[in-house]
């Protein structure tokens, strides 16, 4: 801006009308706000002159505009100029014209609100020229100036108060007198400095503070005095709790000063204890069960209230309005300060049970039916408090329940669960009166804890819908009930709906349909989507596919269809609603279309025309789905020669799930009503397929695949095109190391499909030449190794639908292993002759057995480990024949041993997948036992591995005789055989149910145990065990951890007498054998926290991590991202512990490579410190952790160096997935 611009509205600002000064003011504020505008000196000193005179401005206006001018003002002119601002301000703060002490105060929080953090000699500046004149005004008699004076040194200590660090001893001569002041606001004002300064302060200043307010506790004091005393160790706790060291001796006072009959007293009381809870969970561990009996005590504290003669009376608080009225007067009493009390015993109450999941099972014993039992609370706060207490136990279930209750936990039902359903009935007797209750917070309250309490124990209202049908109506039906309290009992019927047996419903759906119709036609068009939700639910309820019933669902088939019909024709409502009415039609014709097949003429059209529409199409892809694939053969013939053209021209759009969509709508299509439409219809979007069979989204591609085999099998004429535009694709598709899994199988029923369809050029042989083509035309190997098991594959698959071939291919490829063509060709022989064995008996072939153990001898490793596979998988196709033999060579030649052991490792994997399999597995289980424990102890690292694989896997084919025998030799003196023994249970734990699983529980504990063993490649497999023990089925050693953990710790510590020096030519280079070790107790910590703390001492547990953020590269990989985790899980005990995590994390990100470092050692540098940062980012998101003065010191390092504050800014702006999804981003395998 020019300088004659500027003069031009420093005119205009002393002009004496207002209006000109009010626009000038106005144009400066939006100048200053651009990054553009450049003051000179002089300049400078003219607009802050002016801008401080427009402060005393008479009018109004211009004086609140020229205090919004402050903001960007003191981020545009120098130092000097800010120094001016404050000083005038706090001048006018001590002015006689109070107008003007007014403005000034706010104007100097502006400038302190926009002063800039980083800024080195600025802020301390201001900071100085501030404190010294505020803390004089805090001590003069004018009330206003002090209350403007301590507000605004609250903002300055909650903003810089590390800064303040030299001024702290004269800010608390000026505060702590101002805890005796006879005015209650300058006490309160005076309590929140306080708190600001005692998060930074030193410890000194600290606990001088500290031992005042408990020194004046101690001592008679007037109760004035002993409230603001107590309310100050609150607030100092809530901002710095994490420094509080004396929690025995406040809560040995809290307990005196609860006792005085003064209600004001008692509710500051139980709120320091409160926050004591939350923000010293360690320090207040001893003192939660004083605490818990103080607030029982507490939350019935009702002394002006008869609840007995209430209880006489059922229902008496919904009987008439007359009644309604005479309780609120009654709650109105101004003297009474009991619901006060009430309230504070509530919430602490509720912070107790959201911080000690431990003592879960107490709590269920203990609070629960005092909880239960104070839903009758008069007052309407204090009712919904408790309510949240007992929401807050339900959620804390939920977390335990869904780590507990793994697949192999079912009939091992938690006891917290059993007690909470002990006590069902009496929730459901407590709750059912309130549903009905006038007030609407009440209403909502039930209804949130019912959802909750669904969450928890899912079917646990079966037996008690009846009870709540009453509830659901009066909030349904009232018309004076608010849209909130519709759309919670909406929320609720629907979780209802979907967590119960249909059955239980069946007496109800008289009620139900009409409350839910009327909502649909709510005005307000959210009432209207929940309600279209709960019905397409109850659609489902009234007549479930899955199920016989007795219930006659033909009466409510009228009004569904009719009610939702109309929402669907209705061109007006709001999308959200477009799209439930799409569904919810769906749902009905999907389940009740028999019913409505003279409806349907009218209503397809409607799908029809939704479909073509682009707002509405993917949700008519979906619901035409549902009726497509629904039992009752809908008949589509209306709109299916127009649906399937739209759904081909939509796997052209660049919209991933309109095109998943549309491929599943086309394959149940074709599977479905295949006699229903002509060949060329889906040829045309067969013709769409070829750009979507590509690696780069094998899901679209397996859907693909999926359409493609349904169409060979029910329209083969529609696949006209196959070979010139389907088929290339397919062959890179086969050739991508990418496809395995299902999109693998997918690929191979194709296959099998296109050899039945008889089509021309498809017969076996055309499709086996071209599955060999890219082996033939190789000049090199350049294929990957999947691409080699992906063709064998789809030869064997292709054999299965041609037996007659089998052998005869297998010979054509044994001839060529023979021949000693190229390594690439072996490769794919070998394995392609294995897969066909896998289905076929091959026994016929005399040379096979011995042709593939002269393949072990090649020099190529590919080479031996594919013939090592498919010597397994040849096993497989006749084990009476292959299996003798395998066991004879592992005998007989130890140096293919290891190869051999990986033959039979592919049988027993192989044959355990079937019930067909272990039969025939059985009958040998005992031979390839005895055989494979002679090995155990074999030396070689990599055999031991195979042999330990597979006993596990033999173990879970016959666990009542061979777990015992693992048990036994654990006893041995062997480490190896040890070492074989634990880790071959680490085979036998499975994230499915097992029929070993109930044996394991018994004797999990026995190999954990080698944690202790003295030999470290014993520990080190006990802690791979223990690992996948807690990953696949936690509940296997939730009850052994307070055992296990102590030995888990002990690993993670770095040993003296695991390191050693080697010597490599003249340089000597460490190494650590214990690494290996640490590193699997570290991954063992990780997923405990990926699995749930509840049983895990959380301090303790922080001890170790930040022992780890100083350990080996590895190791500090890992720690980071526990520590960003942990600020998340448990951010309260984080903050405790936060300057020790600071330290580590300030080290690495400082630490400087040599320079003549290799390139690697610079990108892992670089790693290390990105890691580091998105550790730093992590414990940011912790409330309060910005007032911390080391990581504020660490802040201020990262942003002044040019290396880090780049990578600081990159991982900062994803920091928020790093901390919720740190699980599914940054997930390590716990295989």
């Amino acid at each position: 801006m020019a300088s004659y611009q500027i003069t031009n509205l420093l005119e205009k600002m002393t002009s004496n009308d207002k209006d000109f000064r009010f626009m000038a003011t106005n144009d400066l504020m939006s100048e200053l706000q651009k990054d553009s505008i450049k003051l000179d000196d002089e300049s400078e000193k003219k607009v802050v002159k002016a801008v401080l005179r427009l402060l005393e401005d008479k009018n109004g206006e211009v004086q609140n505009l020229a205090v919004k001018c402050l903001g960007p003002l003191v981020n545009k002119v120098k130092e000097l100029q800010v120094e001016t601002i404050v000083d005038t301000l706090c001048s006018n703060m001590v002015s006689n014209n109070e107008q003007l002490r007014d403005i000034s105060s706010i104007g100097l929080k502006t400038v302190i609100s926009e002063l800039p953090q980083n800024s080195s000699s600025l802020v301390p500046n201001v900071c100085q020229r501030i404190t010294g004149k505020l803390s004089n005004a805090i001590k003069m008699d004018d009330v206003s100036v002090q209350l403007e004076a301590l507000d605004i040194l609250a903002d300055l200590l909650s903003r810089f108060g590390d800064l303040l660090i030299p001024f702290h001893e004269v800010i608390l001569s000026a505060l702590v007198p101002q805890l005796g002041s006879a005015r209650q606001a300058v006490r309160k004002r005076t309590i929140v400095a306080l708190s600001y300064l005692l998060t930074t302060c030193s410890n000194e200043a600290y606990n001088e503070v500290i031992l005042i307010l408990l020194n004046g506790l101690e001592k008679p004091q007037n109760p004035g005095t002993i409230r603001t005393y107590i309310q100050c160790l609150a607030s100092i706790c809530r901002q710095a709790g994490h420094r509080l060291c004396h929690i025995d001796r406040v809560m040995q006072l809290l307990n005196q000063y609860s006792q005085r009959d003064d209600d004001e007293l008692r509710e500051f009381c139980l709120q320091a204890c409160e926050a004591f809870v939350q923000r010293c969970p360690e320090a207040i561990k001893p003192h939660i069960p004083s605490i818990v009996d103080l607030c029982l005590k507490y939350i019935t504290y009702d002394p002006n209230y008869n609840y007995e003669a209430d209880d006489g009376e059922p229902g008496f608080q919904m009987e008439t309005e007359d009644d309604d009225d005479e309780g609120s007067e009654e709650y109105s009493d101004d003297d009474d300060m009991s619901w006060k009390v009430r309230r504070s015993a509530a919430k602490c109450l509720e912070s107790v049970i959201s911080t000690r999941h431990e003592l879960l099972e107490d709590f269920y014993r203990q609070l629960s039916p005092a909880l239960i039992a104070r839903f009758k609370e008069r007052e309407e706060n204090v009712k919904s408090d408790i309510f949240h207490a007992y929401i807050a136990l339900l959620k804390a279930t939920r977390p335990a329940d869904d780590i507990s209750r793994d697949p192999d936990a079912m009939d091992d039902i938690p006891i917290q669960i059993q007690l909470l359903q002990e006590q069902i009935p009496a929730i459901v007797k407590a709750v059912q009166p309130l549903m009905r209750e006038k007030s609407v917070k009440t209403r909502q309250d039930c209804f949130l804890l019912l959802r909750e309490l669904l969450n928890a124990f899912p079917g646990a209202l079966g037996s008690h819908i009846d009870q709540l049908m009453s509830g659901i109506h009066y909030s349904l039906s009232d018309k004076n009930t608010t849209s909130n309290m519709k759309i919670d009992a909406l929320a609720f019927v629907h979780h209802m709906l979907t967590g119960h047996n249909p059955q239980v419903f069946h007496p109800h759906i008289q009620v139900l349909v009409p409350l839910i119709v009327n909502s649909v036609f709510d005005p307000f068009y959210k009432i209207a989507t929940e309600a279209l939700s709960v019905l397409q639910q109850l659609v489902k309820v009234i007549r479930p596919l899955e199920m016989t019933t007795t219930l006659d669902f033909a009466p409510f088939v009228p009004e569904l269809y009719s009610c939702t019909l109309q929402k669907l024709k209705s061109p007006e409502v709001d999308q959200e609603v477009k799209e439930r009415a799409i569904a919810c039609m769906g749902q009905i014709i999907s389940n009740m279309g028999d019913a409505l097949q003279q409806e349907l003429v009218t209503c397809l059209p409607i799908f029809m025309e939704r479909l073509l529409n682009e707002v509405t199409r993917l949700s008519s892809v979906k619901a035409l789905t549902m009726i497509a694939a629904s039992p009752l053969c809908i008949n589509l013939s209306p709109i299916l020669n127009d649906v399937i053209p739209a759904l081909g021209s939509f796997l052209r759009k660049n919209q991933r799930a309109l095109k998943l969509n549309s491929l599943t709508l086309l394959e149940t299509l074709a599977n479905n009503y295949a006699n229903c439409f002509e060949p060329r219809l889906l040829q045309v979007a067969i013709a769409e397929l070829p750009p979507l069979l590509s690696e780069s989204d094998l899901h679209v591609a397996q859907l693909s695949l999926v359409l493609l085999t349904t169409t060979a099998k029910k329209q083969p004429q529609a696949l006209k095109d196959v070979h010139n535009a389907i088929l290339p694709e397919i062959m890179i598709l086969v050739k991508s190391p990418l496809l395995q899994g299902t999109a693998l199988t997918c690929t191979l029923n194709l296959f099998q499909a296109l050899v039945q369809a008889n089509l021309p050029g498809l017969t076996y042989r055309h499709l086996l030449a071209m599955l060999m083509q890219p082996i033939n035309e190789l000049q090199q190997n350049q294929l990957n190794k999947q691409a080699y098991h992906s063709l064998a594959k789809c030869i064997a698959a292709l054999t299965l639908q041609m037996p007659s071939e089998a052998v005869t291919i297998a010979n054509e490829f044994l001839l060529g292993i023979q021949s000693r063509r190229s390594d690439y060709h072996l490769i794919f022989y070998l394995l392609t002759i294995g897969e066909i064995g896998r289905y076929f008996n091959l026994s016929s072939i005399d040379s096979l057995p011995q042709t593939m153990l002269n393949c072990f001898v090649s020099p190529s490793e590919d080479v031996k480990a594919a013939a090592s596979h498919a010597l397994g998988a040849v096993a497989v196709g006749n084990l009476a024949y292959y299996l003798p033999f395998i066991l004879k060579e592992i005998e007989a030649q130890p140096k293919r041993q290891y190869l051999l052991l990986h033959s039979l490792k592919e049988v027993i994997s192989s044959l355990s997948t079937s019930k067909q399999g272990l039969d025939q597995l059985m009958v040998s289980v005992p031979t390839i036992w005895s055989q494979m424990f002679k090995h155990c102890e074999c030396p070689e690292e990599g055999s031991r591995n195979v042999v330990a694989e597979c006993l596990g896997k033999l173990v879970m084919v016959n666990p009542e005789d061979l777990l015992p025998r693992l048990q036994q030799a654990l006893k041995s003196d062997s480490p190896l055989m040890r070492t074989a023994v634990v880790s071959a249970v680490k085979f036998t734990i499975s994230d499915q149910p097992q029929p070993i699983d109930s044996l394991l529980r018994q004797s999990i504990g026995q190999f954990l145990f080698a944690l202790q063993d003295p030999e470290p490649s014993v520990r080190r497999v006990a802690l791979v065990a223990f690992n996948s023990a807690v990953h696949n089925k936690p509940s296997l050693v939730r009850d052994l951890l307070p055992e296990l953990l102590p030995q888990l710790y002990s690993e993670t510590r770095v040993k003296k007498e695991l390191i050693r020096e080697v010597e490599m030519g003249p340089f000597k280079h460490t190494v650590d054998d214990g690494l290996d070790i640490r590193k699997a107790a570290f991954e063992c910590m990780y997923t405990l926290l990926e699995q749930g703390l509840d049983r895990v001492d959380i301090m303790q547990f922080l001890e170790h991590v930040i022992a780890g953020l100083k350990d080996h590269y590895d190791i500090k990989m890992l720690t980071y991202l526990m520590t960003a985790r942990l600020a998340h899980l448990c951010p309260a005990a984080v903050l405790q512990r936060l300057d020790q995590f600071v330290e580590p994390l300030r080290l690495t990100c400082t630490l400087k490579v040599k320079p003549n470092s290799v390139k690697q050692e610079y990108e892992k540098q670089d790693e290390l410190k990105r890691s580091a940062l998105r550790a730093v980012a992590a414990l940011l998101q912790i409330p309060k952790a910005d007032k911390n003065q080391h990581l504020l010191d660490f802040l201020t390092l990262i942003k002044n160096s040019t290396e880090l504050q780049p990578l600081f800014e990159s991982v900062q702006r994803d920091s928020s997935s790093i901390v919720h999804g740190i699980g599914d981003s940054l997930s390590m395998d716990q295989s």
